[in-house]
């Protein structure tokens, strides 16, 4: 008996430890790892965005590139990424940092277009609670924006060094 060719896309399987390089330019590329799934933010992916940048040709360790640091946290969906093509799976690494001190802010101002500074915010560590502290003050002032980014979203920040669109403001 002949296979017949499937035309069904491949399934694409994300697992924590995951690692995976982006291409930002022409001639450059970074590198993000999956390192949690939160059931906070509707179960989805946590990734940890590297600061190494490297030529498109050149496949560093994934030890150095672990080794290069954080850049940013984020929400996203990996496999959706994988699928459009933004980015793909290069390795794995049982290393995931440490996930306690990973916090996160949401608004809900968020979609009122009218609201360009919030005073609602909440904020949230990876799988506990939100909890509700109206101004952002202190340390919270670096949570990361908790929103479920798209692939795109996650290009651009690794890019520019920051979200496309607007987002709300906390001064």
């Amino acid at each position: 008996m002949s296979s017949i060719p499937s035309n069904k896309p491949k399934r694409v399987v994300t697992k924590i430890g995951d690692v995976f390089e982006v291409p930002i330019s022409e001639t450059e590329k970074k590198y993000f790892q999956l390192i949690a799934f939160d059931m906070t933010q509707l179960n989805s992916d946590v990734i940890r965005a590297f600061k190494l940048v490297v030529p498109l040709d050149e496949s560093p360790k994934i030890a150095d590139i672990i080794a290069s640091g954080v850049e940013f946290y984020a929400h996203c969906v990996t496999k959706w990424g994988v699928k459009d093509g933004s980015w793909s799976k290069i390795g794995k690494s049982p290393d995931v940092g440490n996930l306690d001190n990973i916090l996160f802010r949401g608004s809900s101002d968020y979609g009122n277009p009218q609201i360009k500074v919030s005073d609602s915010w909440y904020i949230w560590q990876i799988n506990q609670k939100t909890v509700r502290v109206g101004k952002l003050e202190g340390e919270n002032r670096n949570a990361e924006i908790g929103l479920v980014f798209t692939s795109t979203d996650i290009v651009h920040r690794m890019k520019h060094g920051f979200y496309p669109g607007f987002v709300l403001s906390f001064e």
